[in-house]
């Protein structure tokens, strides 16, 4: 998982540098490394895996604390499973942060070998689709009142938004083009 900024404002040492959106990016693994950040991104991986690492590291607690009390939170792929309040078919055990009101279904979209970009137009990025790497990846199955759809790919839902949490089911970091995480950074800065 990565943070973004200081909370207290006071100087740290730069893990990442990312320049393009005004932001120092650090490694969080432990509850003290949580409580020193603005923003958090939840990455792309294996949500069981990450499931099983958060209760093992004692960040499960803190993070379900953290994106409840409205810290803003950018989940991509399995990062967007971990934000989900529901899963249709967990693995044994697995358990998410929560903090928004959708059911997800992991790797819907087919295995490995059936990973595949498309172009998807997210409401409120301007300038044309963006280049959607999915691998592995889930969709949305329903979201509730409060969640906001922002783009849907061959009729399932891939990018949702619930005040200060968003979620792709896609990785746009895999690509050259900033625009969702100039999108997260500006919610970040926004609560700041």
């Amino acid at each position: 998982m990565l943070g973004s900024g200081s909370r207290s404002g006071a100087s740290r040492p730069t893990r990442v540098a990312v320049g393009w959106a005004d932001a120092t990016a650090r490694p969080v693994r432990r509850p003290e490394e949580l409580a020193e950040i603005d923003g958090l991104v939840i990455p792309g991986g294996e949500s069981t895996t990450m499931s099983k690492l958060a209760a093992l590291f004692g960040m499960r607690e803190p993070l379900r604390e953290r994106i409840a009390d409205g810290m803003p939170v950018y989940g991509t792929c399995a990062g967007l499973i971990m934000l989900a309040d529901k899963i249709l078919d967990p693995r044994s055990g697995q358990e998410t942060f929560g903090g928004i009101d959708m059911i997800v279904r992991r790797n819907a979209f087919g295995r490995q070998n059936e990973s595949f970009e498309a172009q998807v137009e997210i409401a409120g990025i301007e300038d044309g689709p963006v280049e959607g790497v999915f691998i592995r990846a889930p969709w949305v199955e329903s979201v509730g009142a409060r969640t906001e759809v922002l783009a849907e790919h061959d009729g399932h839902i891939v990018a949702v938004r619930q005040g200060n949490a968003l979620a792709t089911s896609f990785h746009p970091e895999l690509t050259g083009d900033h625009r969702v995480h100039r999108l997260f950074t500006e919610m970040v800065r926004a609560v700041r």
